[in-house]
């Protein structure tokens, strides 16, 4: 599980928030390659509160690389 503090869902992709890539490094996650960081809940200052499921890659070293563009 990973200790890093979310970003804010504002910042992120329909796929991000929607848990199809990850939330750090935005690589297409495929079922088994990722952690599920839970299910969270947003509350804008209007509109309705909405739930987002972000994940993240399981490759903790390959995903810090390509967030550092470091492919």
């Amino acid at each position: 599980m990973t200790t890093r503090e979310l970003p804010p869902v504002a910042e992120l992709t329909e796929q991000q928030q929607r848990g199809w890539h990850c939330i750090w490094c935005q690589e297409r996650l495929r079922f088994g390659d990722d952690i599920n960081l839970g299910e969270q809940r947003a509350r804008p200052a209007s509109g309705a509160a909405y739930s987002w499921f972000p994940r993240a890659c399981a490759d903790g070293a390959a995903c810090a690389k390509r967030e550092a563009g470091e492919q």
